[in-house]
C-alpha cells in the first residue's frame, strides 16, 4: 500500500524556520499514522484470513462426523423431509423482499393480466359454443 502524506499547499514559502518545522511535523505525523493504519489493515487481513481458515476447518470436521453416521433406514424420509425445510427457510433469508410500492405494481399486473386472459377464454368459448350449436342444428 502506499505512504500517504498530507501536504499543505501555500502560495509563498515559509517565511520563517518555525513554519517549515510545523509542515515537516505535519508530515511525519501522518507518514506515521499511514504506516499504523496499513499495519493494522494487514493485521486485520491476516485475523480475517485466520478465522477463514479455523471456519473451514471446523466445517471439514462438522461434515466428517456427520459421514460417519448412519441413519436408520426407517427415519431416512424424515431426515431428508427435515433437511428440506431447513434449507427453504435458508433460502427465504436470502430473498430481497420488495417495498410496499413495488408489490401493489406486481399485484395490479397480475390482476390485469387475468383479467385479459379470462375475457380471451370466455370469447373463445362463446365462438366454440356457437359454432358447435350451428353444426349440430343443420340436421
Amino acid at each position: 500500500m502506499a505512504n500517504v502524506t498530507r501536504i499543505k499547499a501555500k502560495d509563498d514559502g515559509p517565511k520563517n524556520k518555525a513554519e517549515k518545522s510545523e509542515d515537516a511535523e505535519v508530515t511525519r505525523k501522518v507518514t506515521v499514522k499511514a504506516k499504523n493504519s496499513e499495519n493494522k489493515k494487514v493485521r486485520a487481513k491476516e485475523a480475517a484470513a485466520a478465522k477463514k481458515a479455523a471456519k473451514a476447518e471446523k466445517k471439514a470436521e462438522k461434515a466428517a462426523a456427520k459421514e460417519g453416521k448412519k441413519v436408520f433406514f426407517l427415519f431416512r424420509p424424515f431426515v431428508a423431509a427435515g433437511r428440506y425445510v431447513r434449507d427453504s427457510f435458508r433460502e427465504v433469508r436470502q430473498v430481497r423482499w420488495p417495498d410496499r410500492k413495488a408489490t401493489w405494481k406486481m399485484t395490479l399486473s397480475v390482476v390485469i393480466y387475468v383479467l385479459i386472459i379470462a375475457a380471451v377464454i370466455m370469447l373463445l368459448d362463446a365462438l366454440f359454443t356457437f359454432i358447435f350449436n350451428q353444426l349440430l342444428t343443420i340436421n
